[in-house]
């Protein structure tokens, strides 16, 4: 079991056709293009693209296209705020090709932290694909705490990620140190969410942000080498 879906991971927003329906030879473009820029992994069917609003029946054409043209990880949002329709498109999701899933926290119901452990637990026992928790709670209305988020990466071995999007890079910290502490942090990894990032940036932005991220890995590595690394 591998976390690694790549560096850069767009959320893939959903073409439509003028009457509504979903376009599926747009997406398939869309997606191969985003590849073509640079982008290591897909997110599709998330929030970003319109998820929530579609069909089950226009989620399935979407995750088997695009699974089928593009050779990088397809990572799907499959869940809502209901359970047991979160595992079907979960399960639907694995059989069509997809290579993770994005389980977002259960929205509006505000459930208690044993619920989302419950959620979570279950949508993750229903596939032996790698699931990315989602947290955004300024979206869901509630946050995954650190001490659930630590439960479920310990108990369920293919809860690999968090796409955080909380805000809070001192809870954020106590997630990497909690994590650590325990050692399921090789096999766990956190993706920035920022969705508030303007689409015409993120699109200039895909081909350095690789580039950006290996020069930060070799200014850290030379840093410890020379004994300079920071104190934890």
């Amino acid at each position: 079991m591998t976390a690694r879906f790549g560096r850069v991971i767009p959320a893939m927003v959903t073409p439509f056709a003028s009457d509504g329906s979903l376009d599926v030879d747009a997406s398939v473009q869309l997606a191969k293009w985003l590849v073509e820029q640079g982008s290591e992994g897909l997110v599709i069917t998330g929030t970003t693209g319109e998820g929530p609003t579609i069909t089950d029946e226009e989620d399935w054409e979407l995750w088997r296209s695009v699974a089928e043209s593009v050779t990088v990880p397809v990572v799907a949002g499959t869940t809502t705020n209901d359970t047991a329709h979160s595992i079907e498109q979960t399960k639907k999701a694995e059989e069509l090709g997809c290579d993770g899933i994005l389980a977002v926290t259960p929205y509006y119901n505000r459930p208690s932290q044993a619920g989302l452990y419950a959620h979570f637990a279950a949508v993750a026992g229903a596939t032996t694909l790698p699931v990315v928790l989602y947290d955004i709670p300024v979206r869901t209305g509630r946050k995954i705490d650190t001490d659930t988020m630590l439960s479920l990466a310990r108990d369920c071995g293919n809860v690999v990620a968090v796409k955080d999007a909380a805000g809070n890079p001192a809870e954020t910290a106590k997630v990497i140190r909690d994590m650590s502490a325990h050692e399921i942090w090789h096999r766990y990894v956190r993706y920035i969410g920022a969705g508030a990032v303007a689409m015409a940036g993120i699109l200039t932005l895909i081909k350095s942000i690789p580039t950006m991220i290996e020069s930060f890995k070799l200014g850290f590595e030379q840093l410890r080498k020379s004994g300079g690394e920071a104190e934890n």
